[in-house]
């Protein structure tokens, strides 16, 4: 009997991409997670032979490969339809009535959740998500985003491909674009990183229309690398990733006389729900960043940077190839950059679905072919990071804010925002306001003034109910406390987070249960299970807010929560487990009224509230 395994092999241009990705990485275990991709498209899902053909080709051990890829839930283990339709239910699509959507594929396809039609066409899902939060509800069919969905609209996108059409006309027809979100640039009059932003979304990107690498120019020209450091240190620019760590200072841990490589990761895993800013750059000015990323390599010392992006963001993925291809023929990246001496390659490399390799230290296994799990800190990655060498980790808009401070100067980085919040802000605004979207905007804007005065309040003469202002991980706040400065000290000191400035605004219809079981099921699904805190924490916490949901609840749950939560935050392996309590206790105890009338009566207090769940 012929054994199967023996049978599989990758064509042979297959073969050709995994010898030319070897090349590109220091590891040839790095290679797997392409190899995944590779294999998928190949075979159509990862079954036992496919990983078993995929860990020969990389000398792997086979147990490895596929613990590997069960962690990554972009990879099929099983055949899925011709067409997968994956729509985004998270916070701010469910805001926008995406489980309306939902219901009606379910209806006009007659399958479940995870389920294949019987002609093999369609699968469905929910997902998590798709960082097009402001243009929501939004759906990845196979690799093209679609948004603004209505259950109409959704119906039309099945009967075109039902019909035979490709899915690049179905997306052309609905989307409108070559692959980049439709997603609405705001423009403010206070852009540092919107300043050359391309404001159609069909347009494709040209080196020539950005500019020389003036900055690089510069450095490499007129600067030592640690009169770069000093310079950036000035500025004080604080990491726009969620922590808010001086950027300069980071770099400055890198160790000076160690004779081992030295690299730079570039964080494009946007996955906290509320986030689409960094998308934005990406496929819309993606020479910003790579001007940013080589400036910040010279300014360390690195030869290879990587930039880790989400692998949702497929046209993100393709913009930034294309940028760096063409940077590499205008000799700004390579060999002997502008006669200096500095070389530079970049590598982009893409994710598999997992939000919790939006931590650095996940982020870093995950780029080496691993599960995406956080390591054990002390050493810290600028000592002991990638491959085990000294690497620095900062965000797309951390990278993007370096060029101008270095064509513009210090001093002038520091004359916007606040003294101790420099610099401005891509603030991405979801929910329900008027004109949701990115605004750029100084450091330090009252969260009033973005949402009336720039979003145009709240839409269709609603009331404000609530504003998560960083993303779905951090507390909430009440109309009565807008007020506040949405800078990273101001919003500390008012008990929440600036994060990644992903403001979700919530009104007067929107059940406040049902937001946060909607928030704590995603944080459930997305721990990595590495901890018991967060592991089992999560799970308890979900089926408390889903008992209480369902009209089951007692009120002693409620201090049940806050002592879940507080065995949770400071207690797990990573900062996951803080993210996650952000919510249940701020709503627990900012809105008890409406938990105790769930219990008390088994529904909500609100008339007529969207169904976020």
């Amino acid at each position: 009997m012929m054994n199967n395994r023996q049978t599989l092999e990758f064509s042979p241009a297959a073969l050709d991409k995994i010898e030319a990705l070897k090349a590109k990485y220091p590891s040839s275990r790095s290679v797997l997670l392409p190899s995944l991709y590779l294999a998928q498209e190949e075979f159509g899902y990862l079954s036992d032979e496919a990983l078993h053909y995929v860990a020969g080709l990389l000398d792997l051990d086979p147990m490895e490969v596929k613990s590997t890829a069960s962690y990554y839930v972009m990879f099929h283990r099983k055949p899925i339809g011709k067409y997968e339709l994956a729509l985004c239910t998270n916070i701010s699509c469910a805001l926008e009535r995406a489980y309306d959507v939902f219901e009606h594929l379910k209806k006009i396809l007659n399958v479940g959740n995870h389920e294949t039609t019987p002609d093999g066409l369609f699968t469905i899902k929910t997902e998590e998500c798709l960082g097009a939060c402001g243009s929501g509800p939004a759906m990845l069919i196979n690799d093209k985003l679609f948004e603004k969905l209505t259950p109409e609209r959704t119906e039309q996108i099945v009967n075109d491909l039902k019909s035979g059409l490709s899915l690049d006309e179905v997306h052309h027809k609905y989307q409108g674009t070559n692959g980049r979100s439709i997603q609405e640039i705001h423009k403010t009059g206070k852009e540092v990183l919107f300043t050359r932003i391309i404001a159609n979304p069909g347009q494709w990107i040209d080196a020539d229309m950005y500019g020389d690498y003036s900055a690089l120019r510069k450095c490499l020209s007129s600067h030592k690398p640690d009169e770069v450091i000093d310079i950036v240190k000035k500025s004080g620019l604080r990491g726009r990733g969620g922590a808010g760590f001086p950027a300069g200072m980071k770099w400055s841990f890198v160790p000076k006389n160690i004779n081992k490589p030295r690299y730079l990761c570039c964080n494009a895993d946007e996955s906290e729900p509320g986030t689409f800013k960094d998308r934005q750059i990406m496929e819309r000015d993606p020479h910003l960043l790579i001007e940013g990323i080589a400036v910040a390599s010279f300014a360390i010392g690195v030869n290879k940077a990587f930039i880790y992006v989400r692998g949702e963001y497929h046209f993100s993925i393709q913009s930034l190839n294309k940028a760096i291809e063409q940077a590499k023929a205008k000799g700004y990246l390579g060999n002997n950059i502008f006669g200096s001496g500095f070389d530079l390659d970049i590598v982009v490399h893409s994710g598999a679905g997992a939000y919790e390799c939006g931590e650095e230290s996940a982020l870093l296994d995950s780029l080496e072919g691993k599960r995406g799990e956080p390591r054990l800190r002390p050493p810290f990655p600028a000592v002991k990071g990638l491959y085990g060498c000294p690497t620095i980790i900062n965000n797309v808009e951390t990278l993007s804010s370096v060029p101008a401070i270095i064509n513009q100067g210090a001093e002038w980085y520091a004359s916007m925002g606040t003294e101790k919040n420099t610099g401005t802000r891509i603030y991405n605004v979801s929910g329900h306001v008027v004109k949701p979207g990115p605004y750029e905007l100084p450091m330090g804007i009252s969260l009033r003034e973005l949402i009336y005065d720039y979003c145009g309040g709240i839409r269709d003469g609603r009331k404000l109910k609530g504003v998560i202002p960083g993303g779905a991980s951090t507390p909430i706040l009440t109309p009565n406390e807008i007020d506040v400065q949405m800078d990273f000290d101001s919003l500390a000191k008012a008990g929440t987070m600036l994060g990644s400035a992903a403001v979700i605004v919530l009104d007067d219809r929107t059940c406040i249960v049902q937001a946060a079981l909607r928030i704590m099921e995603f944080y459930r699904d997305e721990s990595c299970g590495k901890c018991t805190p967060c592991r089992e924490g999560t799970y308890w916490l979900s089926n408390i807010l889903r008992r209480i949901e369902e009209g089951k609840g007692r009120m002693e749950d409620l201090d049940l929560i806050l002592d879940i939560s507080d065995n949770i935050a400071g207690k797990s392996f990573c900062p996951f487990g803080d993210a996650e309590t952000g919510i249940p206790i701020s709503t627990v105890k900012k809105f008890r009224d409406e938990y105790e009338y769930h219990i008390k009566h088994g529904k909500c207090m609100v008339d007529g509230s969207l169904k976020l769940i």
